[in-house]
């Protein structure tokens, strides 16, 4: 396995933000198992979307160089893998990834934050800063 640092696992991160992946997790799975170094889980809220997070992930990292050694699931969009090596890309339907729970499957994997991750968080706190509730209520 080829070692990674964190920003350098940011790249894939980027990729899949890049189509609005939702809720991604980062795991160091390096001292857990041989497969891969880090796996990438995130989720989309329809087929289409799960599809369109793949391609673009592919597309993103091609032109960086950086191509996958396998991608599976992509025409079904309920669980796409994508096998770059030494990170491994789960990208789920919502209820998919929800069934699979592969977060709570490798928990004593460290979850690493990168800097995509924590401006992703911060961009969704800056916009719920100052709203104000205006349901309307009809009884």
């Amino acid at each position: 396995m080829t070692p990674t640092n964190d920003a350098e696992l940011d790249v894939y991160v980027k990729a899949a933000l890049g189509k609005k992946a939702r809720d991604p997790v980062l795991l160091d799975v390096s001292r857990l198992t041989s497969l891969a170094d880090a796996f990438l889980i995130c989720h989309g809220t329809s087929n289409r979307q799960v599809s369109a997070i793949a391609d673009h992930i592919r597309r993103s990292l091609r032109k960086q160089g950086i191509k996958p050694l396998s991608i599976d699931g992509a025409k079904e969009g309920q669980w796409v893998l994508m096998d770059y090596g030494h990170v491994v890309i789960h990208v789920f339907y919502e209820s998919t990834r929800s069934f699979y729970n592969l977060e709570d499957l490798w928990s004593d994997a460290r979850r690493i934050r990168t800097e995509s991750m924590q401006q992703a968080v911060d961009d969704t706190d800056d916009g719920m800063a100052g709203e104000v509730d205006e349901s309307i209520y009809i009884e």
